[in-house]
């Protein structure tokens, strides 16, 4: 049993390994291993100076058209756009949180700048999320789908004067965007920032200006191309794409290499629900109100360019008359208690997979020591020690089975060296002696194993978590989301490894036990690339197990020693 037991510890380690060198040829440039991904490709300006999405109208259901695509000189429906002599304005607008820059080409979101998040590169920059370069592509576009020729994200729009900062005392301001008369219909796009909020309104109104009724429909779509955002590390992965949620099929993430490949499997229509792009910390997320028929689509749209979006029908809009309909676009950091209260389900842009149900309470928990602690650091102590307070009795259990181990190893030692070669008889013997001492080789396995799933989804918790990003702890450590810069809590987490497995039974294979020695020394490379926050986890969870074993082993009379490794 205690061979089954290591065999169980060294698949375990075994895959560890594969993954970690996976990894690290990843983080030193090379390809990938074992699990290749596909060679990311560099970013395409648009032909023109404002990105689009595109696809033609052919490509997609009738029931469903698709938007047009970026720097293409059609509109969703197929038709060429009128050329209007509307001059073309980038306008900038600053709140206490935001600074967004619109295109008068069709009033689309081109960049936007999160003023509380500093670049990790240069912390006199505020964060980058939406993007228009040589560079970069990430946008947020709307427009109308009808007859030919109605207003697009690629018709030239009027900017109505007004206020471009929020000002001491205001708590929102508005921008307005105006079409001229295409095809009987004009658009007026209004986006409404508000103080203190990542959640921005933007009301579109439809004015039928022919002499038919018209029923166009609105798309709102986000625009990116299939980078990894700029400064991300490569050797924990974390995702960056498309994703969909509606009530029927929850929350659903769409590989850029699944919408190339046409594999990309969403929800086609709902009443409720939204459409984001996700990478680590940071979203985007069109909303629309509950109630409200929508069909959503991705796909891809041009090289290395992809596109998630919705459509909504707006109805007949009769001569004379207009309707207008609102939307939202989240455009923020993933902070789960602002997420929840903007719709359903957008708190779940923070992954943590299938932990998901252990993640959540972990974090709220996190979030309610941080209330109290005000320092992300100790809040990350403070709930390692909760932790270990819950799992007292399980980890008991098993440390005094460590123990109870320990003491009957001489005996084992003996035993084996007596019948090395007679394998059957001495595997009866071991059944035998495990009996008389009451002992079971795998009572302390078990308890450990059942506590696994609770530290992996604390992992994806500070993993995830955008508080941890520039969070201070202590002296060095300004930045819980980067490395140790001088790689102290790497190598303290190492040491208290190294006395952990001093501290535990001495294999009786003598090359099982130098690998017991190796192993810690390995695995702990990774952490000398992890956020100094996850090393912190780490450690304060090895010196409590520390303690404990220690304090268990001094009770039942094994005292405490250290099985140092004999390489010779």
């Amino acid at each position: 049993m205690n061979d089954i037991r290591r065999t169980i510890l060294w698949v375990i380690f075994g895959f560890s390994m594969v993954l970690l060198w996976d990894k690290w040829q990843v983080h030193n440039g090379h390809k990938a291993t074992f699990f290749p991904a596909p060679a990311a490709q560099t970013a395409t300006a648009p032909a023109a100076p404002a990105s689009a999405a595109s696809s033609s109208s052919a490509a997609v259901p009738t029931a469903t058209p698709a938007p047009a695509v970026a720097g293409a000189q059609q509109v969703p429906g197929g038709a060429s756009q009128p050329a209007v002599a509307t001059p073309r304005e980038r306008v900038t607008v600053t709140t206490d949180v935001l600074r967004l820059t619109f295109d008068s080409e069709g009033g689309t979101l081109t960049h936007g700048e999160l003023l509380k998040y500093p670049e990790m590169a240069d912390k006199n920059k505020p964060f980058t999320l939406l993007d228009e370069s040589s560079q970069r592509v990430y946008v947020a576009q709307t427009g109308l789908i009808g007859p030919a020729g109605l207003p697009t994200h690629k018709t030239a729009m009027a900017v109505v004067p007004g206020a471009r900062e929020l000002r001491e005392g205001e708590n929102e301001l508005s921008i307005r965007f105006e079409s001229p008369d295409l095809g009987g219909v004009k658009l007026v796009k209004t986006w409404t920032v508000k103080r203190g909020g990542y959640d921005i309104a933007v009301k579109h109104e439809v004015v039928n200006t022919g002499t038919a009724p018209v029923s166009p429909q609105l798309y709102l779509q986000l625009v990116r191309d299939g980078n990894k955002p700029p400064g991300e590390s490569s050797f924990y992965s974390t995702f960056t794409g498309p994703a969909v949620y509606t009530e029927a099929k929850k929350y659903h993430k769409v590989e850029f290499k699944d919408i190339e490949n046409g594999k990309a499997e969403i929800d086609k229509s709902s009443t409720n629900g939204y459409v984001a792009m996700v990478q680590h910390y940071f979203a985007t997320a069109w909303l629309l109100g509950d109630g409200l028929q929508r069909d959503l689509f991705v796909r891809k749209v041009d090289t290395n360019l992809y596109a998630v979006g919705m459509i909504t029908p707006l109805g007949e809009i009769a001569p004379g008359q207009a309707k207008a309909i609102d939307a939202r676009l989240f455009a923020g950091p993933q902070i789960e208690t602002m997420m929840e209260k903007l719709t359903p389900g957008l708190e779940l842009v923070k992954d943590y997979g299938w932990l998901t149900i252990l993640s959540k309470p972990l974090y709220w928990l996190l979030d309610q020591l941080h209330k109290l602690l005000n320092n992300w650091g100790w809040s990350i102590v403070a709930l390692v020690l909760l932790l270990k307070i819950a799992f007292y009795w399980l980890n008991a259990k098993a440390y005094a089975s460590m123990a109870k181990m320990k003491a009957i190893n001489p005996k084992i030692m003996e035993m084996r060296e007596r019948l090395k070669d007679k394998p059957q008889q001495m595997q009866q013997e071991m059944m035998r002696i495990y009996r008389e001492e009451k002992v079971n080789p795998m009572g302390g396995c078990f308890p450990i194993m059942i506590q696994i799933p609770v530290f992996i989804a604390l992992y994806w918790v500070l993993l995830s978590s955008v508080e941890m990003r520039n969070a201070p702890w202590i002296g060095w450590i300004t930045d819980l989301s980067s490395p140790d810069p001088y790689f102290i809590l790497p190598l303290l987490m190492t040491a208290s490894s190294l006395l952990q497995t001093a501290l535990n039974p001495a294999p009786p294979d003598p090359m099982q036990a130098k690998m017991m020695w190796f192993m810690p020394l390995i695995f702990s490379v990774m952490f000398f690339f992890f956020p100094a926050g996850l090393v912190l986890y780490w450690l304060t969870n090895n010196i409590l197990s520390i303690a404990q074993q220690w304090i268990i082993n001094t009770r039942m009379g094994v005292p405490p020693q250290f099985n140092l490794p004999k390489f010779r």
